[in-house]
């Protein structure tokens, strides 16, 4: 999700599963002072779900910034036929590693 389309989400309900696992970090003080600011903004959200919503659209915006790189195998062609090459750069590594641990993430928690 896009960092945009998080004052929308933030405005209405509904929650992804979470994990069984608490982190806990400290944030510089100017940073709890605007994570204050939103959650009296949009007091239907706790600060907990501010932080997560917010670590999961800067999540998805480095999957989306992370560079492709068109490794010799061709995986499959377009619509005009020309070859598609497979990516062997940091977004196909990032891809794989992310599905290789929510898979073990799901199996722990009993939802394969």
């Amino acid at each position: 999700m896009a960092i945009k389309a998080l004052l929308k989400t933030w405005e209405s309900e509904g929650h992804s599963p979470l994990s069984q696992r608490d982190y806990c970090l400290r944030l510089t003080i100017h940073d709890l002072a605007r994570l204050r600011a939103l959650h009296e903004m949009y007091p239907a959200r706790c600060e907990d779900d501010l932080l997560r919503e917010l670590i999961s659209a800067a999540l998805d915006e480095i999957e989306g910034l992370l560079p492709y790189r068109e490794g010799s195998q061709v995986v499959a062609r377009d619509e005009l036929g020309d070859p598609i090459f497979e990516d062997v750069g940091p977004s196909r590594q990032f891809y794989e590693l992310t599905r290789k641990h929510l898979k073990t993430l799901q199996e722990e928690a009993g939802q394969n």
